[in-house]
């Protein structure tokens, strides 16, 4: 099936230790979804003068959702249906749907085959084929791979269409955390084949901040729900929605998203970040596809890195690398065959050890993952084996990558002295 995976990312897993040769690129046509488919506050910075956003006040609503849409690749299509499918439901009088899309020339020539970066407020229609919602700007060609552009889009959206809440979901391509230094290719997220750039994972936690935060923060690309990634915006949002394994081209079905937020306005920002993953969820299903998403509890992690170190020290103190690196080699991997289900490692090791203290922080740490940071997971056929439980995390079996020093998860976590250490001779 064809995955929300970049480019480089492909090049780089056929040559060496990243893609499994079992994915295949055979997405269905998108065309036949519209048969199928008939508490904490954040502080956010106060909306700017009319006079500096063109735009009257708008009257404050519950929810703005608010989809930045990087669609400057081979992804373009996917972009122009899933407009489409949130004009199924449009924006109300409690709720904004606020999108920034740009496109690309050289992939589809629908709808006008403009090729700038629009925003739109969403508003509701019966036509499938074309975007009809009014163009609020047009910003000419921009760099939807600088985070800048990102936390632009988000202030003058904060601005122009206030809430009590706010969502924010970053579409395109997502590789996770990793470099390859052969190919200078940073995995991040939203990848501009224009400009050649895109949003590392660090560059991400800082436009989140730059932006004044988000109640609910959602990847709708792939490989993102990994601890490295969210470790770095956990200060920044309550909730962070994403895909431990690669997405289908389809990405999020934002119809069966946004529905029930616009018939609900008042829920939550847990309720709403459990409506993204089983409106993912539900269509993945519904059409007998393979699919990964969970919601991650961001304040969670505070807990959560005190639980890994434990468990990393009881795991070195016993002296068991073997275990530790069967373990790490027989858990659930993804596309990038390094990244590896935290809590199918857990039970691996924890049934191997032969010491009582590492096994028992094991399960301590498995049961906090599974218990508290992990709000709601949702996996569907192949996935649906028991062993994809919310989070993957890095466990690379013979070598690695010292850009892994760089983040945030690194530097409060000892993850990487347990990789350094079972992999030590």
């Amino acid at each position: 099936m064809f995955r929300k995976a970049t480019a480089a990312f492909a090049i780089i897993a056929a040559l060496s230790t990243l893609v499994s040769a079992e994915i295949s690129f055979d997405t269905p046509s998108k065309a036949t979804l519209q048969q199928e488919i008939a508490a904490l506050d954040l502080s956010v910075p106060a909306p700017a003068p009319a006079e500096e956003t063109g735009l009257s006040p708008k009257a404050e609503k519950e929810w703005s959702i608010l989809v930045f849409i990087n669609a400057k690749n081979n992804l373009e299509r996917y972009g122009l249906l899933d407009v489409n499918e949130m004009e199924k439901i449009g924006s109300s009088d409690k709720v904004n749907i606020v999108v920034e899309m740009g496109r690309i020339a050289g992939y589809t020539s629908a709808d006008g085959d403009w090729k700038t970066t629009r925003r739109y407020l969403v508003k509701k229609d019966g036509d499938f084929s074309k975007i009809t919602s009014p163009v609020l700007a047009d910003l000419g060609k921009t760099d939807m791979g600088d985070y800048r552009s990102l936390v632009a889009f988000v202030k003058w959206a904060k601005a122009a269409y206030p809430a009590r809440k706010y969502a924010l979901i970053v579409w395109n391509h997502g590789s996770g955390w990793d470099k390859a230094r052969a190919f200078d290719v940073t995995k991040g997220i939203s990848y501009d084949d224009e400009t050649g750039n895109h949003i590392s994972t660090p560059q991400l936690g800082l436009a989140l901040k730059e932006m004044g935060g988000v109640n609910v923060y959602g990847s709708d690309a792939c490989l993102m729900q990994m601890p490295e990634v969210t470790y770095e915006i956990k200060n920044y949002t309550e909730y962070i929605v994403g895909s431990e394994e690669t997405e289908p081209g389809d990405g999020y079905t934002y119809d069966l998203f946004v529905g029930p937020v616009v018939a609900n306005p008042a829920m939550s920002a847990l309720q709403l970040g459990k409506t993204a993953v089983d409106g993912y969820s539900d269509h993945y299903q519904s059409v007998g596809q393979g699919s990964t998403q969970s919601l991650l509890k961001s304040d969670a992690q505070d807990a959560f890195v005190p639980l890994v170190n434990a468990f990393v020290t009881a795991a070195m103190a016993s002296g068991e690398k073997a275990a530790v690196k069967a373990a790490a080699g027989a858990a659930q991997s993804y596309a990038v065959y390094d990244n590896k289900d935290l809590g199918h490692f857990l039970t691996l090791y924890a049934d191997s050890t032969g010491n009582a203290d590492a096994k028992a922080k094991a399960l301590a740490l498995k049961a906090y993952l599974t218990g508290t940071l992990i709000a709601h997971n949702r996996v569907t056929r192949e996935y649906a084996n028991g062993n994809t439980m919310g989070l993957a995390v890095y466990l690379p079996g013979y070598s690695f990558n010292s850009d892994y020093n760089e983040l945030a998860w690194a530097k409060a976590a000892q993850w990487d002295e347990l990789i350094k250490w079972y992999q030590a001779q």
